[in-house]
C-alpha cells in the first residue's frame, strides 16, 4: 500500500475538521454539515477506488476471470 494514499486522507481530514470548526464558530452549521459530507464523499472515492484495485489484483492472481 502506497503512503501517499493515507497522507492524502489525512490531510483530507484535517483540512474538512479546520473548516467545519470556522464555520461552527460563525453559526453556519448547515454548511459546516454540507462541507463534512463533501469531505466523506472525497475520502470515499478514494477508498472505493483502492478497493476496486484489491479485487482486480485478487481475481488476476487467481485468474478467475
Amino acid at each position: 500500500m502506497e503512503i501517499d494514499i493515507i497522507f492524502k486522507i489525512a490531510v483530507v481530514g484535517i483540512i474538512v475538521t479546520i473548516i467545519c470548526q470556522i464555520l461552527k464558530k460563525s453559526d453556519r452549521d448547515d454548511i459546516a454539515t454540507i462541507v463534512s459530507l463533501a469531505g466523506l464523499i472525497i475520502v470515499l472515492t478514494v477508498v472505493l477506488d483502492m478497493v476496486v484495485g484489491l479485487f482486480d489484483s485478487i481475481r488476476n492472481m487467481f485468474d478467475l476471470f
